[in-house]
């Protein structure tokens, strides 16, 4: 099915640790033709730059601001690009209110065993199950709190998305396909992409 879409349209997808924002963002640009941006690209080749893992580097930032400055001024750079764009950022939604959001959510147990089946993932490492549930689950307290503290960003608050999709049980077509029409009944007289 077409889709029309503004041609300054950003949309903002940010979700849970393992839900698929990757994954997802990288297959709405296949569909839609937009640019891709990713946050946690940026994370995760500062935590190898420095050589700690992205719960440690979150760690880190909890002290140290100019962590986090780093990652969200490039996101800050987007809002006024001219383009239609997919962002892939825990923060996005917030640094551009005018996107589209979508929050994507998962079970722990589910996005462990994601994670710990993504090779990509080189800066990650758990010892097994139950270790990746227990440092995901403290890795999302510790960002949320530290957003929350920095920017009175409350990730944990949904009802600030225009669209909520658990994905535990959803392919990933099955998730694209229900962004994609949720934006298109958002933007019904949209003329661009």
């Amino acid at each position: 099915m077409p889709y029309s879409f503004p041609p300054d349209l950003k949309i903002a997808l940010t979700g849970d640790l393992g839900s698929g924002k990757s994954t997802v963002a990288r297959r709405l640009c296949q569909l839609t033709g937009f640019e891709y941006f990713s946050t946690g690209l940026i994370q995760r080749q500062l935590a190898e730059d420095l050589g700690v893992d992205t719960l440690t580097l979150n760690r880190m930032a909890e002290v140290d601001p100019t962590i986090d400055h780093r990652i969200d001024s490039a996101i800050q750079a987007l809002r006024h690009a001219s383009g239609q764009y997919v962002i892939d950022s825990r923060l996005a939604w917030f640094f551009i209110p005018e996107a589209y959001k979508v929050y994507l959510t998962v079970e722990v147990r589910v996005a462990a065993e994601r994670i710990l089946n993504d090779k990509d993932r080189s800066s990650e490492h758990y010892a097994d199950l139950e270790d990746a549930i227990k440092r995901l689950t403290a890795r999302k307290a510790s960002e949320n709190a530290r957003y929350l503290r920095l920017y009175g960003a409350d990730c944990s608050d949904l009802s600030r998305f225009d669209l909520v999709l658990d994905t535990t049980h959803r392919t990933i077509d099955e998730v694209c396909d229900r962004i994609l029409l949720s934006i298109s009944a958002a933007y019904p007289d949209a003329k661009g992409h």
